[in-house]
């Protein structure tokens, strides 16, 4: 259990002149085309949101009191917690409070969830993105570990111990969805079920009925593909 909530900016204290949409560098890798409609959908139902793009990393140079809109888990707390004067909520917050928003239907999906594990102190996260499954028509059946409960895909663990291991973790992991059919929003977690052997379903993709594609590079050479482009977008 967690011990405390952390907040996303309320969307009325919003101050559009200085609010920003970053999509995340594994995002942008993974179907640059994605972000694009994303930031597109914002902007046509929300306000005049800007694209950021520097990476969570490095300095976001923004205003103080500027609000960063996140697609990626690590990105939010990162933003959040590093940076003075950043605010930050996330993609799914904004659209879930969208009224007549026109979504796909994915009737007879069911699926389980699988929580970024950057987002376990968000319980606000969790609500929204399962209320946008439910109006995809998409139906739910829970892991025991997920929401605040939620276990780490595995993906974190690169570095710290071997590639094997982390492949290990990433299955047994996986195994613990009931289901084979596993939406996630973070693109590490696409890349451990899919080594998990599920079908990843990325909330992006559901977003805009285009399907996922299973990401099969090595742990290596995936993170070999997100250092390069975080030292690419470091200003």
């Amino acid at each position: 259990m967690i011990n405390r909530v952390l907040p996303s900016i309320a969307i009325q204290n919003i101050d559009l002149e200085k609010c920003y949409f970053n999509p995340g560098c594994a995002a942008s890798i993974y179907k640059p085309e994605l972000p694009e409609l994303m930031l597109e959908l914002l902007r046509g139902r929300f306000g005049s949101v800007k694209l950021h793009n520097i990476c969570c990393r490095h300095d976001p140079c923004l205003p103080e009191g500027a609000t960063i809109i996140n697609n990626c888990a690590g990105c939010d707390r990162r933003f959040h917690s590093e940076y003075a004067g950043i605010q930050t909520i996330t993609y799914w917050e904004i659209l879930d409070t969208l009224k007549d928003l026109k979504l796909p239907d994915h009737t007879g999906l069911t699926v389980s969830v699988h929580d970024s594990c950057s987002f376990r102190q968000k319980p606000q996260v969790h609500a929204a993105v399962r209320s946008i499954l439910r109006k995809m028509n998409i139906q739910i059946i829970e892991s025991e570990f997920s929401g605040t409960n939620s276990i780490c895909c595995g993906d974190t663990f690169y570095s710290h111990i071997p590639d094997e291991k982390v492949a290990a973790f990433q299955r047994w992991r996986a195994a613990q969805m009931p289901c084979d059919d596993v939406v996630v929003y973070c693109i590490g977690c696409v890349r451990s079920m899919t080594v998990g052997r599920k079908n990843a379903h990325y909330l992006a993709d559901l977003l805009f009925d285009r399907k996922t594609e299973p990401i099969n590079n090595t742990l290596s050479e995936y993170h070999g593909d997100l250092d390069a482009y975080i030292k690419k977008h470091c200003v």
